[in-house]
């Protein structure tokens, strides 16, 4: 009985830890992504303001994100779009981890 709790423990230890985090990887095509993203030039336009880290045990939350090298190691796929309109997210890359969040809480359903 006890083995059985502790295995449920480290698996909700294990879910929780990772479902926050965001891994993400950026596809070729838009029909291979989970959300099309377009990178403004000023932070008051975008949806959410993106910390890149370099480590992916620092990507944390949804507004710090870690890009890897293979869609199987990937969170979300992404894909670039060349329009403001056509995106479902517009991001802006900050410089400081304590500049990262949401401008629009509405959009947040897209990174969990």
């Amino acid at each position: 009985m006890q083995k059985i709790l502790y295995f449920f423990i480290i698996t909700a230890v294990l879910f929780a830890s990772t479902s926050l985090a965001q891994t993400i990887f950026v596809v070729d095509y838009e029909s291979q992504a989970d959300i099309t993203v377009f990178e403004v030039d000023y932070e008051s336009q975008c949806d959410l303001k993106v910390y890149k880290v370099d480590y992916e045990s620092q990507a944390s939350e949804d507004v710090k994100w870690y890009f890897v090298d293979y869609e199987s190691q990937a969170d979300k796929t992404i894909y670039f779009v060349d329009y403001e309109s056509q995106a479902d997210l517009k991001i802006y890359f900050v410089d400081y981890e304590s500049q990262a969040g949401w401008n629009n809480s509405s959009k947040t359903h897209l990174m969990k």
